[in-house]
């Protein structure tokens, strides 16, 4: 069965429930573009597998999958109780020992895998643990002891989280762990590696050096999940150095309270455009159906709104890694974008702001081709892209109009795969400069071959001279199909 057209993208995390092959295949198959590696967990070699069976589901369907690896980054978290856990009462007095054994807890005090908390916290401070189920509140520091009072308490089970409320913690964002373990994503070949925890820019451009140190083009997301990350100057660094960014709503709803976080993701998905940044919104989109078949209606209007919003891609991640219907989850997540988008009416300006200046040649192009197709039933973008950037161009902006991202380089097909609206197709990199007319015909021969369109459509072609040379993107033209160019036999 195929299915209907979808702008934007599904990023689906693999785990338990859903790395097994023919799991893997029907989430393909319900439309799925990206998978989540999630480096909290797992092997090196359970990493590798997963990577190659996704590859090989993608092959068997004939589609493009991009794959993502997101590294864990420095979680804070508590040590282990000798019980496993204790239950924690308002007004009861606790310490969180950098001094006492990870494996040491008991009901008056618990250790601490980051040292360096003592130090970053001072009386007053309000800590938020186990995604602020639990909240405490510092009364003094006493050598590698912080003394607090439980405002909220609960159950608190071994190596749960530690967020400060307001953030501020002064830990890297890449720890060694990260480091190595974007050697391994690197020697997987994945298209996108996830930086979590970033502060500013910097943080991007460091993990960018270790990237490239590997031999790798992989692009690199940033996840804001930090209270110093939505600041605004920090923010704009943050997009500028990053290939996109990514909403991490829990750790960051813990960090600036979960009544900010709507407003700073709206504030995100209408700055990304600027900076020509995807984004993808995540973190308990339809957290009800890691348990129940179908989402809640509030969910449904999460996703909806996300959409409505221009985000590139929505994720889910307990939802398909570890919950009972991994399957069912993208299949919801399908419909909801499939409904809203039929609904979205889409403006006759730009999404970005048409007084904000291209950047260069190839993005000039890539706008006009978007207004050609708000001013004529064009049916179809197709773009000769070596590097990926006028499809990228292409797809921060609205247009009901699919694109197309023709391209011999299978790097640059993984690396669409994220980008609202645009489907990665292989064309055979063999035109030289005088063969462009060729190049044509054989697109749109392609094209009707693989029903993507019939007789006497519009379409619009941008394309460069020379062929095949990254960033040579200048030239538009519309043609109708079976026209000018013949039929296909």
């Amino acid at each position: 069965m195929t299915l209907e057209f979808r702008r934007t993208k599904i990023v689906a995390t693999l785990g338990p429930a859903s790395e097994a092959p023919e799991v893997l295949d029907k989430l393909i198959g319900a439309g799925v573009n990206v998978v989540r590696l999630n480096f909290s967990h797992g092997t090196a070699d359970e990493h590798r597998q997963r990577a190659e069976n996704v590859r090989a589901a993608a092959k068997k369907h004939g589609v493009y999958v991009g794959i993502l690896a997101d590294m864990q980054g420095p979680k804070i978290r508590i040590g282990k109780f000798k019980t496993g856990k204790t239950f924690l009462q308002p007004g009861q007095k606790f310490i969180i020992d950098g001094a006492l054994g990870l494996d040491d807890g008991d009901d008056e005090r618990v250790g601490l895998t980051y040292k360096e908390l003592v130090g970053d916290v001072a009386p007053g401070a309000r800590l938020l643990l186990n995604d602020g189920l639990i909240v405490m509140d510092v009364d003094e520091i006493i050598g590698q002891e912080i003394h607090c009072t439980v405002m909220v308490g609960g159950e608190l089970s071994n190596n749960k989280g530690i967020n400060r409320a307001g953030g501020g913690l002064s830990a890297e964002a890449l720890t060694d762990k990260d480091k190595q373990d974007i050697k391994t994503a690197c020697a997987i070949g994945v298209d996108y590696i996830a930086i979590s925890f970033p502060r500013h820019g910097a943080d991007m451009d460091y993990a960018r050096s270790l990237v490239r140190a590997e031999g790798s083009n992989a692009g690199l997301v940033a996840k804001v999940e930090r209270a110093e990350a939505v600041e605004p100057e920090n923010l704009t660094t943050i997009m500028e150095s990053s290939d996109a960014v990514m909403v991490a709503r829990g750790d960051l709803g813990v960090e600036i309270g979960d009544a900010a976080v709507p407003p700073v993701q709206k504030r995100i998905l209408r700055e990304a455009p600027k900076h020509n940044t995807p984004v993808i919104v995540a973190t308990q989109m339809m957290e009800s159906m890691c348990n129940n078949p179908i989402p809640t209606r509030a969910e449904v209007n999460d996703v909806a709104n996300a959409v409505l919003d221009g985000t590139d891609a929505v994720m889910l991640s307990g939802e398909s890694a570890a919950g009972k219907y991994p399957v069912e989850a993208v299949k919801a997540m399908h419909r909801t974008c499939i409904e809203t988008e039929k609904q979205h009416v889409l403006p006759s300006a730009t999404t970005r702001d048409p007084r904000f200046p291209p950047h260069s040649i190839d993005e000039c192009i890539a706008r006009q081709a978007m207004e050609t197709t708000h001013m004529m039933p064009i049916t179809a973008i197709a773009a000769f892209t070596h590097s990926g950037n006028t499809v990228l161009y292409m797809s921060r902006h609205l247009t009901r109009s699919p694109i197309y991202a023709m391209t011999p380089s299978a790097e640059t097909a993984g690396r669409v795969t994220l980008y609202r609206n645009v489907i990665p197709k292989p064309f055979d990199e063999k035109y030289a400069e005088t063969d462009a007319p060729q190049a044509t015909r054989d697109c749109l021969s392609m094209m009707l071959y693989d029903n993507l369109v019939t007789d006497d459509d519009l379409v619009v072609m941008t394309l460069g001279t020379p062929m095949g040379k990254a960033g040579s993107t200048n030239a538009m033209k519309v043609v109708r199909v079976g026209n000018e160019f013949g039929r296909f036999k």
